[in-house]
Parts: C-alpha cells; sequence; structure tokens
C-alpha cells in the first residue's frame, strides 16, 4: 500500500496521554444519542486549530484562545470566568460539541458576555491532559478569575445542560462539591507491596476478567497492555489460567484491527468487540504492537504476527512523516461530528471516494517513543531489519529535533508548559529497548542521559514517584504524580539499572514504587491493576539475564544474540559482550575468553556452563530460571 502523506499534506491541515482511563471513562453519551440520525446532519464547517487551540473557528460566534500563563489575570481584568474545553483531535465526541453544543445561540451567547473561551488539544499539552485525563475527552472544567475550579464535567454535554450549568456559575461562581480537593495522602515508605496488598491487587486482577469475552473488564473491550503482559508472564511460569487470559484477550482485539489499512481501533463498547469506536492513536498502536510481537514469540501463533505486522503496516503507511518520525493519530470521523461506522466497512477505493480521516501531523517525543518501543519488539519477534531500520530512522529525528540539554526530550517543537515526564520517559524506555534489540551502546548511553535528566527534572520531594512536569516550573498547578508514567518509570528505570549497574536508577524505581505502593494509590483502579503488580514483581527478582560473548562482526555471534532476544519473557537482560568495546557498563559478571562466539545464562547468583548453537539457548535459559507460579 502506497504512502497517503502526500495526499494528506496538499488536503488538510495540519493540527495523549492517552492513558487507559480514556477508554474507561470516555463520555458515555453515545447510550443516549442516535448515531444513525447524526449521520444524516452536515457537520460545522471550521477550519482546524493549532496545537494548543489557537486558531479555532468562531463556533457559534466565539473567539476561542489558546492556554497561557496569563490567562487568568486576563479573566480578572475583564470580570469573567474561564471555560477550557480539552479536547481531542480524534474524538468524535468533541466535534459534536462543536456542533450541537457551542453553536447553539444561547450557549454562544452566554459565553461570549460572561467567559473566556479556551480550547486545547489534550495531547498538545500533557500537563492539562495528565490533570484532568479521568474526565475523559472532551473533559470541559470551568474557572473563577483566580484560577479556581468551579466545575468539571466529561465527555459530551448538550445544550441544555450546558445552559443551565453557564446560568448557575455566572449566577454564583463557586466551586461544586466534586470540585474540592481530595484529602492529602501519606505515602508508603516501602518499595514493595504489602502481602496482603499485593494478595488483593492479584485477586482484582483474576477476578476482573471476562470469561466470554477476554479482556478486563465487561463494558468497554480494548486490550490493556500491561495485563495482558502480566498474564504473559504468570504464564512462562506455568500458570495456564492466565495463558488463557492472554490468549482470549489477544483472539478479542484482533477485532479493533482495521482489516483494510491496519491500525487498531481504540475500544468497543457494549461489553462486546463488536461495537467500534475508529479513532487511532499512537499509544494503542505502539503498545498492542509489543503485546501482539511478545504474544507471537510466547504463542507461536502466525495471527499474533499478522496483528503486529498489519499495525506496522498502518503505521508505515498512515502515520511516517517524509523523515521517518511519526504523527500522532487519525480521526474517527471522516466528517466531523457524523459517525463512521459504514466507512470503515468499506473497502481502501470506496472509503478513499468519500476522502480520508484527518491526520493529525504534529510529532512529539512521546508517541515517538511508543511507536519505537513496538518497532523494536517486532524487530525481536521476526529478525526482519526493517522494522529496526524504522525505529532508529525515527529515533535520530527525535534526537536531532527533539533533544533538550541533558538528555530530556520536548514534546513539541516548542512546548507550552515543558519539559514533561511522558517525553523523555517513553523516549527513554524506546533508547533502552533499542539497545536491548542491538547491543550498539550509543543507545545505552542515551538512555541513561534520559534517565540522569528525569532523575533532575521530575522529583519532588513532597511526594513519592516522580511528577508530570517540571517541579521547578511555577504553574497555576502543582505538578503531581500519574499513576500510568509511574508505572512505566518504575519498569524501566529497574530494567535500566541492570543493564547500568548505577544505583540511582535502582532508587528511582524505588521511589516510583513507593507511590505505587500506597494503598490509596494501587486501590485506584478495580480492575486494571497488573501494572503495578509488574512492577512489584520486577522489582523483587532479578531479570532472565544472557550475554553473548564473541565479535559482532561475527555471524554466529549475531545469530545467538537474536536468538536470546526471542525468549518469550519481557523482564530480561540481554547482552553482547565484545571485547573490543571494553568493560561491560555493568560489569557483575565475568566471562572467559572463549576460541568461538557462545552463550552464557545467569540467574539465582548462578552462571551456566556456554552454549554454541542457536538451538540451545532457550533450553538454555529455561534451565536457568525456576518457574514460579505468580
Amino acid at each position: 500500500m502506497k504512502s497517503y502523506w502526500p495526499q494528506l499534506t496538499g488536503k488538510q491541515p495540519a493540527a495523549l496521554v492517552f492513558s487507559l482511563l480514556l477508554a474507561l471513562t470516555v463520555s458515555l453519551a453515545s447510550n443516549a444519542e442516535n448515531p444513525t440520525a447524526q449521520s444524516k446532519e452536515k457537520p460545522p464547517v471550521k477550519t482546524e486549530a493549532s496545537a494548543e487551540g489557537e486558531g479555532h473557528s468562531n463556533v457559534g460566534g466565539l473567539k476561542w484562545v489558546t492556554w497561557t500563563d496569563n490567562l487568568f489575570e486576563q479573566a480578572k481584568k475583564e470580570n469573567k470566568l474561564v471555560i477550557l474545553d480539552l479536547e481531542a483531535v480524534w474524538c468524535h465526541w468533541c466535534h459534536v460539541m462543536d456542533e450541537k453544543t457551542y453553536s447553539q445561540p444561547e450557549v454562544a451567547q452566554l459565553l461570549r458576555d460572561h467567559f473566556i473561551c479556551v480550547k486545547v488539544d489534550q495531547d498538545a499539552r500533557p500537563d492539562l491532559s495528565t490533570r484532568y485525563d479521568d474526565y475523559g475527552w472532551p473533559a470541559t472544567i470551568f474557572f473563577d478569575s483566580k484560577g479556581q475550579e468551579l466545575a468539571k464535567r466529561q465527555g459530551f454535554i448538550r445544550p441544555l445542560e450546558m445552559t443551565e450549568l453557564l446560568k448557575k456559575l455566572i449566577a454564583k461562581p463557586i466551586p461544586e462539591e466534586d470540585a474540592k480537593k481530595p484529602a492529602a495522602i501519606q505515602y508508603s515508605s516501602a518499595s514493595v507491596l504489602p502481602k496482603e496488598l499485593r494478595a488483593e491487587l492479584l485477586k482484582k486482577h483474576i477476578d476482573g476478567f471476562d470469561p466470554d469475552e477476554g479482556a478486563w473488564g465487561f463494558g468497554h473491550k480494548f486490550l490493556d497492555w500491561d495485563s495482558v503482559e502480566f498474564a504473559l508472564g504468570r504464564a512462562h511460569d506455568g500458570n495456564q489460567q492466565a495463558a488463557q487470559m492472554a490468549k482470549k484477550t489477544m483472539i478479542g482485539q484482533i477485532n479493533l484491527i482495521d482489516p483494510v489499512w491496519g491500525g487498531v481501533y481504540q475500544y468497543s463498547t457494549d461489553g462486546d468487540w463488536k461495537h467500534k469506536h475508529f479513532e487511532k492513536i499512537m499509544q494503542m498502536q505502539g503498545e498492542n504492537l509489543k503485546i501482539f510481537s511478545l504474544g507471537y514469540l510466547y504463542f507461536k501463533d502466525p495471527k499474533f504476527l499478522k496483528a503486529a505486522q498489519d499495525i506496522e503496516r498502518y503505521l508505515r503507511t498512515f502515520l511516517m512523516s517524509p523523515d521517518g518520525a511519526f504523527l500522532t493519530s487519525q480521526d474517527a470521523d471522516v466528517k466531523k461530528g457524523q459517525h463512521s461506522e459504514w466507512y470503515f466497512a468499506l473497502s481502501d477505493t470506496e472509503r478513499k471516494k468519500h476522502g480520508i480521516p484527518r491526520i493529525d501531523k504534529h510529532i512529539y517525543s512521546r508517541e515517538n517513543g511508543w511507536a519505537i518501543n513496538g518497532l523494536t519488539w517486532l524487530y525481536r519477534a521476526t529478525g526482519d531489519k526493517k522494522y529496526l531500520d524504522e525505529a532508529v530512522k525515527a529515533t535520530e529525528w527525535i534526537m536531532k529535533n527533539r533533544s533538550l540539554s541533558g538528555g530530556g526530550f520536548r514534546h513539541d517543537a516548542s512546548d507550552g508548559a515543558g519539559p514533561y515526564l511522558g517525553d523523555t520517559l517513553y523516549m527513554g524506555r524506546a533508547l533502552l529497548s533499542l539497545y536491548e534489540a542491538t547491543g550498539e551502546r550509543k543507545w545505552l548511553a542515551a538512555s541513561q542521559q534520559a534517565a540522569d535528566f528525569i532523575n533532575a527534572h521530575f522529583v519532588d520531594k513532597a511526594h513519592a514517584g516522580f511528577v508530570s512536569m517540571d517541579a521547578g516550573k511555577s504553574t497555576f498547578q502543582k505538578p503531581q504524580p500519574v499513576l500510568e508514567e509511574n508505572i512505566a518509570l518504575c519498569r524501566y528505570a529497574n530494567l535500566l539499572y541492570h543493564y547500568s549497574g548505577k544505583k540511582e536508577d535502582k532508587s528511582m524505581a524505588q521511589s516510583c514504587m513507593r507511590y505505587l505502593a500506597t494503598p490509596e494509590i494501587a486501590r485506584l483502579r478495580q480492575i486494571l491493576v497488573a501494572g503495578t503488580l509488574l512492577c512489584d514483581g520486577e522489582l523483587s527478582d532479578d531479570p532472565a539475564h544472557v550475554t553473548i560473548v564473541g565479535s559482532k562482526s561475527d555471524a554466529v555471534a549475531k545469530t545467538l544474540f537474536q536468538e536470546a532476544n526471542k525468549y518469550p519473557v519481557s523482564y530480561k537482560r540481554v547482552e553482547w559482550f565484545d571485547r573490543k568495546e571494553g568493560p561491560m557498563p555493568n560489569s557483575d559478571v565475568e566471562y572467559p575468553e572463549m576460541p568461538k562466539p557462545a552463550a552464557f545464562a545467569c540467574a539465582n547468583q548462578r552462571c551456566s556452563r556456554p552454549v554454541y548453537t542457536a538451538a540451545e539457548v532457550t533450553p538454555l535459559i529455561d534451565k536457568m530460571t525456576k518457574n514460579k507460579a505468580k
């Protein structure tokens, strides 16, 4: 399939953290609205927004502005309140809000007379999206002129409901009960889960699985990558129930892969895999790419490999820029505000007759980190160098165009309130994944610099864990830790420690775990608790450790290294020791001089004899690692 970039460049103006909570908290207004009726109406004609909302058309005659540092000063001078419409480029119900609510005359008049109206693309401002991601997109937040939150709403707001709310806030601008700050939390002093709490979370993980449809939860259906990865780990340790959980979920998720263009849709509603929401966002692509690659390595099922390759095909065809970096997302609607199920049932040729849903062409570091990590896993699963080449090309572009002094990464070409933790975290993880896949030490060095940048910029002494934006920046909001980011950072920093040997990396992971082990945090989610369990398990154990001793120019050594990378667990340490490069970064094991390339496996404070053929590598690792039913 040919790339669609040339057509998109001429016809569509340029425009997450998508967190798992988005899929669970996105507006349930779809149950009340009639998509069939909507499809008969024309969406509003408007110009596209910039990254943060500036340049939005005057929907309803309103002037939409972006978020600025002097926003509340302006509100005070004009004696106005502030409404923040936090939207997503790809979001169907965000488009419906513009069409049905903001264009309604009474709503528009109230906003024009009494509010400063702010629109922000949540993908462009991770500081705002992580603050309000519990509210789904669109999220609507109302402030007084001092920046105090008065009210918050999730999802589509009907015109009458909006009118009544606006009148209430204008008449009496005081915070609603649910807008008050939560009670302070006493964070855990231990960097492990208490035994009872771990058992509680494991029970939630098991009980939350839907045995009929697969996946965790009984409403929205999507592949929660942490839950599947945790299940695959338990399956590797001999738990057959976990193996069936992972496999059933992955089979179900294949229903959300676009059979024509590839790529994975965000989720399905109604407790099954048939009621699809068609937006394609990068975190879903990258994390699904990793899980299907890992699932293929474990189950050896070709349909899982095909799923991974279909996701890569979509990324290459639709979301790859001419320079090789990755774009952000694709809209769910071919015509804004109109449900597009009919469109995605068409063939490639028929779809193109109606146009192509908008691509958000911003190039964000965070989103590229997700894509690069997924591609390295597909390379590990297949050995096909084209996937590695794509990952390297994107990495080189981001390092050239988004790097910050000290090893961090900007979000975009310029940041409204950055740097943000997510960009450096997910690029750091991607760089470490490149090192694991290639053994090239430049990637490990760059990953270590990213970790050092995180330690220098995102620590807040008031919290365990790490906060989502630079703790030293002055903003209207105090930087807060975010659950998903601390899960990812815990796992990344701990694995980096095993490669680097730096105690600072281990300390980062332990700090994250103190945040995650706090009971109020650990219980935040009713079902999706596997990420915390993964962190706890990995911090408590060493990864499977395989080292290839031999020259990097030797074909046999390369084959041994690739075979070690195919070992079907995610928590492993695979290294390539070429003596010409000097000592290993973490020289915790001494290896003898070998007359020919060899593989060694280490576990439980002991190392194996050498083996010399690819066929011996997996049995060797199996022998050295004890099976543990988790």
